[in-house]
């Protein structure tokens, strides 16, 4: 029963195996914050380049997450009363007239196991949207998404409503997708461009310097 055995289930995606082991060496009186960053999160920073080179495939990292979900959880009930370290907050969403969420949800959840405190939005999202949540969770970076080719123009629609509302100057955007490209990224004003999601969290550690 150790942090490495915790560590290598959660790279295997076995929920019911991670769930036991963090309660068990938190019964064991192991610091929860090491369990969670060198057991949890130290799994997942396996998963991302694995996931990256093309050894590990979106259901089998979908599977990881969710393990790493469960641990935390367990974590998170530990702590009630700490906060959980964070080195950046991020609001992510796929823009107005896109209804595809698996690629941005994968983003987000590597975004977590990173140490990010995420706020996902959700699918088909107007310029206003994107405008209210920075506004109310003021984050570091706005993450869009968008699959579709006729859904990428509306990206532009919200970096130029952040500029109107005087917002542009306090907030990263990035942007991804399957047809998002660097050059795309450059033509909109962006700051960012990730291929994947294993990309993402690398990008946005850049951008704040963390």
């Amino acid at each position: 029963m150790s942090i490495a055995e915790l560590r290598q289930e959660i790279v295997n995606g076995n929920v019911d195996r991670v769930e036991e082991l963090t309660k068990k060496l938190i019964d064991d009186g192991k610091d929860p914050l090491e369990v969670m960053n060198e057991g949890l999160i130290a799994g997942m920073g396996i998963v991302g380049p694995l996931f990256k080179n093309g050894e590990m495939f979106v259901p089998e990292v979908l599977m990881c997450a969710k393990a790493l979900d469960t641990g935390i959880d367990i974590i998170k009930k530990t702590l009630v009363d700490t906060e959980l370290p964070c080195i950046g907050k991020i609001v992510i969403g796929t823009v107005k007239g896109d209804l595809h969420d698996i690629g941005k949800n994968l983003v987000a959840m590597m975004l977590e196991s990173s140490g990010f405190k995420v706020v996902n939005l959700g699918v088909d999202l107007t310029e206003e949207k994107f405008i209210e949540a920075v506004k109310e969770f003021e984050p570091d970076i706005l993450a869009l998404s968008a699959l579709l080719t006729t859904t990428m123009a509306n990206m532009q629609a919200v970096i130029d409503a952040l500029k109107e509302e005087g917002l542009r100057d306090k907030v990263k955007v990035i942007i991804g997708g399957a047809p998002i490209s660097q050059e795309f990224a450059d033509q909109i004003g962006a700051d960012g461009f990730a291929p994947e999601a294993a990309s993402a969290a690398d990008l946005c550690k850049m951008l704040l310097a963390v």
